[in-house]
């Protein structure tokens, strides 16, 4: 017999074991999606308790259910408006007395609760008791120890569970709020004259969020009761009545009757050793913590996962590259094929596409570890001592101590990535400060303008190489610094920025599963948001550049070109025994069966293997293949010619590429650019590789190879330099600089900005990440080559008065105080921040 499934909610503090609970209940039944219009991440899963299907969503963690941060009002939300059956709260039983400040705002919102005292194992080795049957009895509500890292008490909170899905609901647990219970009665009948009101929310629980100030409350009343403005004067007129009997505000009043009750709750129900042990975790703390020792360590570990999820994660990555390989290789054998000069559209476009895709499916080992080591940090108990080790430093910029890992992993020196920086930023609980964060980590410095910095640095700054290498590396930080700063100050003022409130939680060994499982999780959810809309941003830019194509005449020259090369070929032909056997059609099909024969052969070096491959192209065309193996005269004679027409081929499709890319739609913005970027010191050929590098900031430098006919493959020792030096005989240092700092401050490329859309979950953000940092680098780029030209410096002195500037603005910023959200926006609730880091 089928029953109907249970909705059950998952809440707790951070820090409590929510995962493991989770993952207890629901083994790999899980799900992991956003919750709707935020970047707060869902997870559900699905168990069974007793009979009774249960879907189990995992609420974001936190310490109250106010208004003040995004995770808090997601949280409220889902319980007002999803209407869970139950609750199960989870709390730290090793810390009860903090974690039951969220248990009395849980009863307060009315949905039935099942109290899970989690890490019972830690509170037993602290010689910790707790009465669980006297708070069973004291709350109405089932109460159910649990170790959840062993899997202790899962069937147990199951039943629990399923008891209340049979139970008729009871009148939940009430705080008795004292001299403030008269206005909280009279706000309740004023609410309940509204029944559409009284049956959606609880309006004891209204009343006293309205009562708090609560900013989101008043907004809700407003959408919903009539008499709106009636209540919110009412709500005024008690809370000044009341601070001005009581002597304080009523939100203080309610914080600190709440911390009363959880004292007394803990006096009663739990039994603590006479003495205070000092704690492995303390002792660690005083070490990992430490006023200078702290930040030594916390570099060398964000310098081990740099170079495991980075560095060791690049490595995997070319190791894996041969199955994306090898999948672009099935891709080009079930498509039309390649011709002569121009591929078919289908081709052309399918291959685009199919390249696109896999240039974001490389990056998966560096993001599975990525994941992986932050689930590490997150279990182990590290991430918290991270982010309250630099927070201070970060505060003074507008940043959070969470913003360490983005900024490293963006390439805080060289060598990162802004994709997996951007989706580091999930972890940082200040919307202000994430949203600054991943407006800034773009700015760091990314493995792929590595090769334009390499090129102009070779070109230009060769007897200054490694200081200019040092100055690009890390002139990149002192202009980040400054931006967050300004943008905390201007466009992001008005996002809330909650106080750091940080518990030192104990300190945990993480479990392989644990981290697999989450890892796994992650990146999964990764590749079915990003894959989608690569496709689609792919089809676009392939647009852009490859139409319009060229004129008649261009394209007839070509042709001309071709069938010059293809008569050369076939008059060779007409001198051997082949000559009934090739046709000019046949001219293309036998250059493309020569490279598949050379392709299927390279890096092979078993003879059993290499005869086998020899024999199934025999196979398909023997003519083809005598050809191509050099057999008798006639077949080496040909190879000879072949090779020209393969040689001539290649060098009419690069070519026919690049001026089809100065033709194109990209290629005109090119030039339309370049009235602007001029006194940057840009010409069009510049903005033709800059306005590539948008979809892959490699693009750059290979673009550049492409207009100076360049392929980065000829000579030795710098004739990529030296050829751009050829190419433009009127750049200078300066103008190598200029375009060294724009890259520098360059616009996330599409994938990056992508990410952008999705940890920002706005357009608007993607489209001002972008706006914003094209005006940035441009100005500073014309800063520094125009005034440079203009005081008559030369390319290095410039640089290191920039350098100078950005220093010097860097402490400038730091030196301005930053105003808070509580002072943009108005009073809010701040309760009591008893035995937590801030």
């Amino acid at each position: 017999m089928s029953q109907d499934k249970l909705l059950v909610a998952l809440a707790g503090q951070p820090n409590c074991g929510k995962t493991t609970v989770f993952n207890m209940l629901t083994g790999a039944r899980q799900h992991v999606a956003n919750y709707p219009g935020v970047t707060v991440e869902k997870k559900s899963g699905r168990f069974s308790a007793e009979g009774h299907p249960v879907e189990l969503v995992d609420l974001p963690g936190t310490y109250s259910l106010t208004s003040y941060s995004l995770e808090e009002r997601v949280a409220r939300d889902f319980i007002l408006y999803e209407k869970p059956r139950a609750i199960i709260n989870v709390a730290d039983a090793s810390n009860l007395k903090r974690n039951l400040y969220l248990t009395l705002q849980l009863f307060e919102m009315g949905t039935p609760v099942v109290l899970n005292l989690n890490m019972m194992d830690v509170a037993e080795r602290r010689g910790i008791g707790v009465d669980v049957q006297g708070l069973a009895g004291y709350f109405g509500a089932p109460v159910v120890p649990t170790v959840g890292k062993k899997g202790a008490g899962g069937p147990q909170l199951k039943a629990a569970v399923a008891a209340l899905a049979g139970a008729a609901p009871g009148a939940p647990f009430a705080v008795d709020y004292g001299p403030l219970e008269p206005s909280i009665a009279v706000l309740g009948d004023l609410l309940g004259t509204d029944e559409q009101v009284a049956q959606a929310y609880p309006t004891r629980w209204l009343a006293i969020k309205l009562l708090e100030g609560d900013t989101e409350a008043g907004a809700l009343l407003a959408r919903q009761h009539p008499g709106a403005g009636d209540i919110a004067a009412r709500v005024q007129a008690l809370r000044a009545e009341f601070e001005l009997g009581a002597g304080l505000s009523a939100d203080r009043h309610i914080a600190f009757t709440r911390h009363r009750v959880c004292a007394d709750i803990f006096r009663r129900f739990v039994t603590v050793p006479g003495e205070k042990r000092r704690t492995l975790s303390d002792k660690a703390d005083a070490v990992v913590c430490h006023r200078f020792a702290g930040p030594v360590i916390l570099l060398c570990i964000l310098l081990a996962l740099y170079q495991i999820s980075i560095v060791f994660g690049g490595w995997v990555a070319a190791q894996v590259w041969p199955v994306w390989g090898s999948l672009e290789s099935f891709t080009e054998g079930v498509l039309p094929a390649a011709g002569f000069l121009d591929d078919p559209l289908l081709r052309s476009l399918g291959m685009w596409t199919v390249k696109s895709v896999t240039a974001i499916l490389n990056y998966l080992p560096i993001f599975f570890l990525l994941f992986a080591l932050i689930a590490i940090l997150e279990d182990s108990g590290y991430m918290p001592r991270m982010a309250f080790i630099l927070d201070r430093l970060f505060r003074r910029f507008g940043l959070h101590g969470q913003s360490t890992l983005p900024l490293i992993l963006g390439g805080v020196y060289v060598g990162g990535c802004a994709i997996p920086a951007v989706m580091a930023t999930k972890a940082i609980p200040d919307e202000r400060a994430r949203l600054a964060t991943i407006l800034v980590a773009p700015m760091m410095n990314c493995l792929a303008k590595v090769p334009l910095y390499l090129i102009l640095i070779g070109a230009y700054f060769a007897d200054q190489a490694g200081l200019a290498m040092f100055f690009i590396a890390t002139v990149t930080l002192f202009m980040a610094l400054p931006v967050a700063k300004a943008l905390s100050l201007t466009v992001l003022r008005r996002r809330e920025s909650a106080p750091f409130i940080m518990e030192m939680p104990p300190y945990h060994l993480p479990t392989v599963g644990g981290v697999l499982r989450r890892a796994l999780e992650r990146v999964w959810l990764f590749v079915k948001k990003i894959v989608t809309v690569v496709v689609a941003v792919a089809v676009i830019v392939f647009m852009l550049i490859n139409f319009p194509n060229l004129g008649r005449e261009r394209l007839a020259d070509y042709a001309a070109r071709q069938d010059a090369a293809t008569a050369a070929f076939m008059a060779e032909v007409e001198k051997t025994a082949y000559k009934d056997q090739l046709t000019p059609e046949d001219v293309t099909a036998l250059v493309l069966f020569e490279e598949d024969m050379k392709n299927a052969k390279r890096g092979v070096t078993d003879q059993a293997q290499a005869d086998a491959i020899n024999a199934r192209f025999a196979g398909q065309n023997p003519v083809f293949y005598a050809i191509a193996s050099r057999e008798g005269k006639d077949g080496k004679t040909l190879n000879r010619a072949l090779k020209g027409v393969a040689n001539t081929r290649k060098e009419l499709r690069r070519t026919m590429r690049a001026e089809r890319f100065e033709a194109s739609f990209l290629g005109v913005a090119g030039r339309a650019l370049e009235p602007l970027t001029q006194w940057a010191g840009f010409n069009w050929r510049i903005n033709i590789a800059l306005l590539s590098a948008f979809a892959a900031k490699e693009n750059s430098a290979a673009t550049l190879g492409a207009i100076y006919g360049l392929d980065g493959s000829e000579g030795e020792g710098g004739s990529v330099e030296q050829s751009m030096q050829a190419g433009e005989e009127g750049f200078t240092p300066l103008h190598a600089l200029a375009l060294m700092l724009f890259m520098a401050l360059y616009p996330p490329c599409i994938p990056a900005s992508i990410m952008v859309r999705m940890q920002s979950n706005s357009s608007k953000w993607m489209l001002f990440s972008i706006g914003y940092q094209t005006l940035l680098g441009l100005f500073v780029a014309t800063l520094v080559f125009t005034g440079g030209q203009t005081l008559g410096l030369t390319g290095f002195q410039a640089m290191w008065a920039f350098y100078g500037l950005c220093v010097a603005a860097t402490v400038g910023m730091a030196l301005i105080p930053e105003k808070s959200a509580r002072e943009l926006s108005g009073p809010q609730t701040k309760q009591p921040k008893e035995g937590l880091a801030s």
